[in-house]
């Protein structure tokens, strides 16, 4: 039976009764209280359309998930590696999964504890792949490559790199050894797929990469991992239901919404994420694209300049309270810290005695590790709260599959509804665009002499200031 779990939202240190004038009183609330219900409707009356599909994929992915699960089996069973080419989205989401939801050393673990070994290569760095080809053997390896378009210059650079080498080494039977994640009818990926024969698994079109860890994009790799992906979607229907009134009080995701468009209304530009779980580390890089490419935005949808966006910032508890949290209670107020918690860690380890001579040390022994990094937990709470610094902490119960989909279906809502608050285009991205066109351009792809004119003609650098 899958577990099941909770998550809450504490924004106690948000409210000025703890945190004076930085916080919000709840006539604060109040007043904004129409511009949370104004986006809350905005997002009932629009989700599953367009780019909200991403909203029904709690809700929709019933069969193909039966078919993903076949396919995980067989490749535990044929295999020894799996191996992810993909970047963004496609890549950070199950990066998170894997993270949150395997065992920390997994791939150092017997076979027989770990099934197939796993790999996500988010990048380009030659070396990285190389790395990577030095530690595999690609004859035993399946390659899932994911890109919507079949266009995405890193994958499908990754992708040449991965299908040259199977040719070689495989000949006529290479195609075995990859599955395509992409769109089903456009695209050059779904082309290739059917020209070679890959084993397809489609992503669907109102579904940005951002927000895609609840599609085939997510959910191959985790159920390949072994992990529960039916029990991640339920969490994420959870949270939905538990998101479906209008009033902030009874709305975890709207509430949060609500107080970043209000602390960013008073300067607070920039969000901290800062996870107490080493399981939970890798959800704050998803959070940091969500949050930075939805709400990173120059215009609004009524053409104004704007240029809105809270800058996303990565810490990791308790690590981070040694290069960190200084500057978080003592310097400027311009940052929201979230910290996520967890209860009750899945294993834990008693301190054992053996410094009854240094009291200051003395005094661990006999608590156990989960105690020391949650009492460091609250301790930061307080640290931040007692400085005047505005933080929230969300809990969850522990960390499963349950709870995984909780926390996914949190962030996601959040943002769409913080992006209606701002009246942006959440689910766009034309500053990327514009760096992936200038790439084009400097590899001279055919259709942007225009852009390889304009960065021609752009200021040259002055030798005068390279040092």
């Amino acid at each position: 039976m899958s577990k099941t779990g909770t998550l809450k939202f504490d924004f106690n240190n948000m409210m000025s009764s703890m945190v004076g004038s930085e916080g919000f009183s709840e006539a604060d609330i109040k007043e904004l209280q129409p511009v949370a219900e104004s986006a809350f409707n905005y997002f009932k009356n629009n989700r599953g359309k367009e780019m909200m599909g991403w909203a029904d994929l709690p809700y929709n992915q019933d069969e193909i998930v039966d078919e993903i699960n076949v396919t995980a089996a067989e490749i535990r069973k044929k295999y020894d590696n799996f191996v992810v080419l993909g970047i963004g989205g496609s890549a950070l989401g199950p990066i998170a999964a894997f993270q949150a939801l395997c065992h920390l050393r997994h791939n150092e673990l017997p076979k027989k504890q770990r099934g197939v070994k796993f790999y996500v290569e988010d990048n380009i760095d030659p070396e990285r792949m190389l790395a990577l080809l030095d530690v595999i053997d690609v004859k035993k390896t399946m390659f899932n490559v994911i890109t919507k378009s079949g266009a995405t210059s890193e994958t499908m650079a990754q992708y040449l790199i991965i299908c040259d080498i199977l040719k070689k080494r495989l000949g006529d039977k290479y195609a075995k050894n990859i599955i395509a994640t992409t769109s089903k009818e456009k695209g050059n990926l779904i082309k290739l797929a059917k020209k070679e024969g890959y084993k397809t698994f489609y992503i669907p079109d109102g579904v940005g990469g951002r927000f895609s860890q609840l599609c085939p994009v997510g959910l191959l790799p985790a159920a390949v991992l072994g992990i529960d992906i039916k029990a991640m979607l339920e969490g994420a229907r959870i949270m939905d239901e538990k998101c479906s009134s209008s009033d902030p009080y009874s709305n975890p995701a709207l509430m949060a919404a609500l107080l970043s468009y209000a602390a960013y209304k008073k300067g607070k530009n920039i969000s901290v994420m800062m996870p107490y779980a080493d399981s939970l580390k890798y959800i704050a890089d998803w959070y940091a694209q969500l949050w930075g490419e939805s709400l990173g935005k120059a215009v609004d949808l009524d053409g104004k300049t704007v240029n809105y966006g809270q800058t996303p910032v990565k810490a990791l508890g308790v690590t981070d309270q040694h290069s960190q949290v200084q500057l978080y209670t003592e310097g400027p107020f311009d940052k929201i810290i979230t910290i996520i918690g967890v209860e009750k860690f899945r294993k834990d380890l008693m301190i054992p005695k053996g410094a009854e001579e240094f009291p200051d040390v003395n005094f661990l022994c006999g608590h156990t590790m989960g105690e020391l990094i949650n009492t460091e937990r609250v301790a930061t709470e307080y640290a931040l709260t007692r400085s005047k610094h505005l933080n929230n902490t969300i809990m969850l119960s522990e960390v499963n599959e349950n709870t995984f989909g909780q926390l996914l279906m949190f962030f996601m809502l959040e943002t769409a509804y913080c992006g209606a608050m701002l009246n942006i285009d959440t689910f766009n991205q034309p500053g990327v665009e514009e760096g992936k066109n200038a790439t084009y351009a400097l590899f001279n792809r055919k259709g942007y002499e225009k852009k390889k004119e304009e960065l021609e003609n752009a200021p040259k650098k002055n030798d005068k200031y390279i040092i």
